[in-house]
Parts: structure tokens; sequence; C-alpha cells
């Protein structure tokens, strides 16, 4: 049965109120658990997701990161984080990290919209460069070619997937407009 299209997303910035904590932790543990590489091993232990997700909410509170979620009908479906803290000699940067969708609403336009925002979010706050990477096996790299991502490479062996053995890395990058703050 093939679930709601992008229009009936609801893309907002993630709070970290317990059913919001609750439903990130079921996230990323059935991602790590169909294969996503997201710097976790299968299986992922609750207590370990949730010490993840309360250190980024915490990072959150603190401004260094922004993390955004796409909701239907009350659950999360997808997940992206933007991170902001960049060295002094790279206040122009920001990355995208986490980029996260439940397997069976893969391909439905959820992580399109999480990515449009977090750009939207990072030129608002002046951010001309965006770089993220992700796995050379089963990672994201169309995805992010259709949004204008340029390839800078890949770093082979890079990580252990979820379930073993290595994979490279891709890395790109994507030059932003900065927001006219007038149309805010």
């Amino acid at each position: 049965m093939m679930g709601p299209g992008i229009d009936s997303f609801e893309i907002r910035l993630l709070t970290s109120d317990p059913d919001t904590l609750s439903q990130l932790c079921d996230l990323i543990t059935e991602v790590v658990a169909a294969g996503g590489s997201v710097s976790f091993m299968h299986p992922l232990a609750a207590a370990q997701a949730r010490a993840f997700w309360a250190g980024a909410m915490a990072a959150a509170a603190r401004g260094e990161r922004l993390i955004l979620g796409a909701w239907v009908a009350g659950c999360l479906i997808s997940t992206v984080t933007l991170l902001l803290d960049c060295p002094p000699n790279q206040p122009h940067r920001a990355e995208i990290a986490k980029m996260m969708t439940r397997p069976e609403w893969r391909g439905r336009g959820a992580a399109s919209a999480l990515l449009r925002e977090a750009e939207a979010q990072a030129s608002a706050r002046q951010r001309t460069l965006i770089v993220l990477d992700t796995a050379s096996d089963g990672g994201a790299a169309g995805l992010y070619e259709k949004h204008g991502y340029q390839l800078a490479g890949e770093i082979p062996g890079y990580a252990l997937k979820p379930h073993g053995g290595l994979t490279g890395t891709l890395m790109y990058w994507k030059r932003l407009k900065l927001e006219d703050k007038g149309s805010r």
C-alpha cells in the first residue's frame, strides 16, 4: 500500500520531548537494522540510541545543529541533521548528517523535502557551502546528486556496514545562495 505523497509531509524542527525522542530512537534502530550506514552497528541497543539522540538534542539546544523531521499522521518518518558548529575558519560552512528515512517511506519525497529545508535553514544562517558523506554501498548518492551535490571523491574502506564488512564513503559538496533576509 502506498503512503501519502510529498504534500502530506509536515516538516519541522525537532525538540527533545519524550515522544519525539522515542520516535527518533525507533527510527535510527529501524534504519540500522535495514543496513543504513549512520555510524552504528546492528543490533543497536535502545540505550545507545537514546544516548545518541539525547546528546544530539543537547547540541541543538546549544545552537550547534538543527534536527529536522518529516511527519505523517503523528509518525516521524524521516530526519536530517544540519551541523552548524564549524571551526572558526569555516563560518560559511554547514554539514548534512544523519539523513534517515524509514524503509517503507523511501522514494516518496520525505528526504528531498528535508534536504530542501536544511538548505534553506543553512542559507538563512549565511552558510554558502554544505558538505556531506554517504556510504558507497547502499547510500543516498542518487538523492544528493539529484539535488545538485557534487562528488568530491571516494574514500575506500571508510567504515563498517551495520551488519559487518567495510564500505567506502562518497564525499559531496554544494554551494548555496544566501537567502534574502527580507523574504522570510
